[in-house]
């Protein structure tokens, strides 16, 4: 998620090895809203599902997805490629994304760190409703990265049915790559949010949309829808307005969380590494058109890892509709915010070691804890 220091790194490496604790229920938050715990599960790292499924398809880190029907978990994963990945630290299966056909292709993709290091993402096909055929594989692109850190990781479909990939700058601290860093050279898909169509297009693996922003750009890398980004964890569209909001994770001072509208976004520049978040993080050099945060939090109130969420549409959380949902890995506080410009508030909820958001999809909201629980948001 981050280059996660000393403590939090090993927290995360340790894999696998935390207990859950159900000691204790986390308490409803004085509105009434909850977390409801559906499942443990072996480091989960998000969760989604298939348009008109009503199960829930958890992702672990170590590179299976499991499938929750409401109920229970299914004993054999929907898909297990563990023996292709480099899991632990801010490696491993990050992503999964289920495109709007899905239930007459059977396609989807999932976005993971391979064995080599490389950033990878690749489509897979169903086999039937419960499993995927792990041969079907088809890699669309491997990056390759020479950190161990900021290997972004979310993908999802957009409000115009392509396929947004984000992609952390590279690794390291400081974003010392190159004369100007990843984050605002536009040769290199390090530091962006990539817009794709995943089919392929000649020799090509996949097709590059005609109308993204830097097609016709000498230089620039077609793919590549946004930029200035550090490590976009987690980034989400909101469902009834398809405007983008983005957790970029902070070096060492500020995390951050940018929106835009979904018109203005193609082309947006976030300002990384000339600014951590509204804060200038590296002299002498320039952002072009850089947007400033909606929202940044210092280090000092004990945070350490953005935690990108959703705009909320469930109306079974009617105070919450139409406000950001979102936390940090470290502070594990939920808090809610009217984007763009509104104060946040704290919910009265937190997850432990909160590594994810998620929506199910009927747009029900859920809340991940890499120690094993998935939560699910609702009114008590």
């Amino acid at each position: 998620m981050k280059r996660f220091v000393l403590l939090a790194l090993l927290v995360f490496a340790a894999c696998g090895e935390a207990e859950v604790d159900r000691r204790r229920p986390p308490e409803p938050a004085p509105s009434g809203i909850q977390l409801q715990e559906v499942a443990a599960f072996d480091s989960p790292v998000y969760v989604t599902a298939p348009p008109g499924d009503d199960r829930l398809f958890v992702v672990e880190q170590g590179g299976a997805i499991r499938i929750h029907d409401g109920e229970r978990t299914l004993e054999s994963p929907f898909l297990d490629i563990s023996d292709r990945i480099e899991a632990g630290g801010e490696q491993g299966l990050l992503g999964l994304a289920f495109p709007p056909d899905y239930d007459r292709t059977g396609l989807f993709y999932v976005y993971y760190t391979a064995q080599d290091g490389a950033n990878t993402l690749a489509e897979f096909r169903r086999e039937d409703g419960d499993s995927a055929d792990p041969r079907s594989g088809r890699v669309l692109f491997a990056v390759e990265d020479d950190e161990v850190n900021h290997n972004g990781g979310m993908i999802t479909f957009g409000p115009d049915d392509r396929l947004y990939v984000g992609m952390g700058d590279g690794g390291g601290s400081g974003d010392q790559h190159g004369e100007i860093g990843n984050g605002q050279a536009l040769d290199t898909l390090l530091g962006k949010i990539l817009r794709i169509d995943p089919r392929p297009h000649g020799e090509r693996p996949y097709t590059i949309p005609e109308d993204n922003p830097f097609v016709d750009r000498e230089g620039a890398r077609g793919e590549i829808f946004a930029y200035g980004l550090r490590n976009p964890w987690r980034f989400s569209f909101d469902r009834a307005t398809g405007d983008l909001t983005i957790g970029d994770v902070g070096q060492n001072a500020v995390e951050e969380i940018s929106y835009v509208p979904f018109e203005e976004a193609s082309g947006a520049n976030f300002g990384w590494r000339v600014f951590e978040g509204s804060a200038r993080f590296t002299d002498g050099e320039q952002a072009e058109g850089a947007i400033p945060p909606a929202v940044d939090e210092g280090h000092d109130i004990g945070n350490c890892s953005i935690t990108g969420g959703y705009v909320v549409r469930d109306t079974g959380l009617p105070r919450w509709v139409g406000r950001y949902v979102y936390g940090d890995f470290c502070r594990g506080v939920l808090r809610t915010v009217q984007l763009p410009d509104g104060e946040p508030q704290d919910t009265g909820l937190e997850v432990e070691q909160l590594s994810s958001f998620g929506e199910d999809a009927g747009g029900r909201l859920y809340a991940v804890s890499l120690n094993g629980p998935v939560y699910r948001i609702l009114l008590g």
